[in-house]
This record gives structure tokens, sequence and C-alpha cells, in this order.
């Protein structure tokens, strides 16, 4: 992801554009000659000289567009009377519209032919490996795709925060925790400590994610019209930041998953003293199947589950609501089934079997679409 936004990436790409632009119009018919085209082929990638040029020649011309065009035809000399011929400034970062949207440069180009400019906008999508471009625009795209594509990072930035909220919740109770290690140390103070740090991350960076959105919706609302320049520098930190956000949420939530730990004795303690609460229901329902009344049994179980209650919370003493039903006379006639309505199996529904349906139905057929992707996979190791 940090290749992707990489200034080698960002202004490879805008040699890759400027390369399919000249190549679609000398298709079209323009003189462009081979040894221009030859030229921006073998030098589509910058070098450390070429980025101290580019660095020169912006901070003289205030404008990295034409910054990068004057870089790009010094090692493109037969090219440079042509790259980024018809374009505006845009053209690499929006599509072949033209100054205003309108294509009026690249009619002037191809003398009023209409088709050539639409074959040139299509020719140059195919070049850049889209399927289509968006066919009514001004200059630039609406904002409104910046929203709708930063959207589902949002939504992923809530999602990872509850994962991880859950988590964190989790190691409080001593039942889950994420991966520690060896020599990691929790807090300089207390040595004990044992801070679930990485979900502690994943819930700092999802909220970023979550908040960096907000510069998408305010930025289309505020467009003048067809556009106005303030979207320029806000997108520039708004878009890639919320990408590279998103992809470490994402890896640091993998690293916490391939390590985590979970303590099924410390979960089967907690089950046994919040049990017998959650058995109440179905000690009433044994009574009434028993011949006894449902609101009487109710009110039996409900004065002994608030005794039972302040004994643990007042005098931290275990849960014996179970011993107080025992010594319940009215409670008599399902005293040997007590054993059976407290297996914890019953409690669990078809949950075993919704997993395994969620799995094969729904998970299963994702990862086989992504299976080449899956078998190259690696795990993620922070360090930090």
């Amino acid at each position: 992801m940090s290749h992707l936004f990489s200034n080698e990436m960002r202004f490879h790409t805008w040699r890759k554009l400027w390369l399919n632009l000249a190549i679609a119009e000398k298709e079209l018919g323009l003189p462009i000659s081979d040894e221009a085209v030859q030229e921006m082929e073998a030098n589509l990638y910058l070098d450390e000289n070429q980025f101290a040029v580019a660095a020169a020649e912006e901070k003289r011309r205030r404008h990295d567009v034409m910054a990068h065009v004057h870089t790009f035809g010094t090692v493109a000399p037969s090219a440079a009377a042509i790259i980024h011929l018809g374009a505006t400034s845009c053209y690499v970062t929006e599509g072949v519209k033209g100054t205003t949207g309108t294509q009026a440069s690249f009619l002037a180009l191809f003398d009023g032919n209409h088709e050539k400019v639409l074959a040139l906008d299509k020719r140059v999508t195919e070049l850049m490996g889209f399927a289509y471009a968006y066919p009514v625009t001004g200059q630039t795209y609406s904002r409104k795709i910046d929203v709708d594509v930063l959207a589902p990072l949002a939504s992923l930035g809530a999602t990872a925060h509850k994962i991880a909220t859950d988590i964190r919740l989790l190691a409080n109770l001593k039942e889950v925790e994420e991966p520690f290690e060896k020599d990691q140390i929790g807090s300089s103070a207390m040595a004990y400590k044992r801070n679930p740090m990485r979900c502690e991350r994943v819930c700092s960076l999802a909220r970023h994610l979550m908040v960096v959105y907000q510069n998408t919706l305010l930025t289309s609302s505020v467009q003048w019209f067809e556009r106005t320049l303030d979207d320029s520098a806000n997108r520039r930190v708004t878009i890639p930041e919320a990408f590279l956000t998103a992809d470490i949420v994402l890896s640091t939530l993998q690293n916490i998953s391939e390590g985590l730990v979970v303590y099924p004795q410390v979960i089967a303690r907690r089950i046994s003293e919040e049990l017998p609460f959650m058995a109440t229901e179905n000690i009433i329902m044994a009574m009434v199947k028993a011949g006894g009344d449902r609101q009487e049994a109710h009110e039996q179980i409900r004065v002994l589950s608030h005794q039972a209650s302040a004994v643990v919370k007042q005098e931290g003493r275990p849960n014996d609501l179970i011993a107080r039903v025992k010594a319940t006379e009215y409670f008599k006639p399902i005293h040997d089934q007590l054993d059976s309505l407290l297996d914890p199996s019953t409690f669990v529904g078809r949950a075993p079997e919704q997993v395994d349906e969620f799995i094969r139905d729904l998970i299963a057929p994702v990862r086989e679409q992504y299976k080449a992707q899956l078998s190259s996979a690696q795990e993620v190791q922070l360090t930090v």
C-alpha cells in the first residue's frame, strides 16, 4: 500500500498516462514520431536525478504537473513538444476531458472530428486497463466518487473497532489475550501488566479511519459549480491516509488473530459462575412441565436469584442459587433434573451448526475465489 501511494508510483503513473495519450493520439493521426513514443516508453520510471530535476522545476514553476512535464522531456527529448498534448493538469488524475470537461482542446486537435475525440477517450481508457470511463464530468470527476470510495473503508473502521474492543473486554476478563511477546513490556511502572496494545492501536487507528472519511463528504459538498481548487490539497492527504490506515488496521488485526490466545478454563469458570442465573428460565419451564404455575415459579426463582446475587455482590462469596433451589420445598418436583438443566451445552442452541454453515456457505466460496492470493499470504510481523 505504501508503494501504491509513493512518489515513485505516482509519477510513474503520470508518465504512463502521458505515454498512452501520445500512443492514442498517434494512432488517431496526430504527427507524433516513433522516436517520441520509444523514448517515453524507455523512461517511465524516475531515478534520483529525475526526482531532483522535478523538485527544482516545481520550486521554480510552483506547478507539479508542469514540473514533471518538463522533467519527462529531459529524458524523452523527441517527445518534449507533445507530452501532455491537449490535456489539462487534471488529466493525470481525472481523464481525457480537457480544461472544463468539454474536450474542446482535443476537438481542436482533431479539427472538429467528434468521433476521433470519442475514440481517443476510449483508447486511453483501454490502454490504462480500465473497462470504462465516467461518461459525463467536468474537468474532474465528481468528488462524490471519493465519498463512495472511502465509505467502505470507514465501514471497515467501525468493524475493526468493534472487533478490537470486544477482544479488549475479553482480555479484561482474562478469557482471551492478543499475542504477547516473551520480552514484551506492558508498563514501565507496573511490571505485571499485559496491555492489549495491538487492539488499542486498532481502535485508535480505526477511529481515525472513520473520521478521515468525513473529509470527502465536506469536500464534495462545498464544490463550486463544477469544481473548486480547494479540493486538491485535502484529497492528496485524505485519500492516501484512508487507504494506508485501512492497510495497517487490517495488518494488525491479522497479527492479532494469528496469535490470539484463548483460556478455556477461565471461560469455564466464568460460565459456571453465571450459569445458575442463566438457567432460571429452564427451571421455570421444568416446573411448569411438572404441573406448577408459571407465575408462581417465576416469583419463587426471582426471590432466590436476588438473594444469591446479594451473596455474590455484597459478601464476595460464590453464587449459591442452585443450593437455594435445592433447599426450597417448592422446587422439589425438579430437584433430580437440576444437573441436566445446568448443562452448558443446552444453552448454545444451533450456534455450532450456524458457525459451520456460515463457513461452508459464505467464507469457503470467498476463500476459493481468492485461492491464489491466499496461497502466497504471509504472517504479519509487527516490530512496534
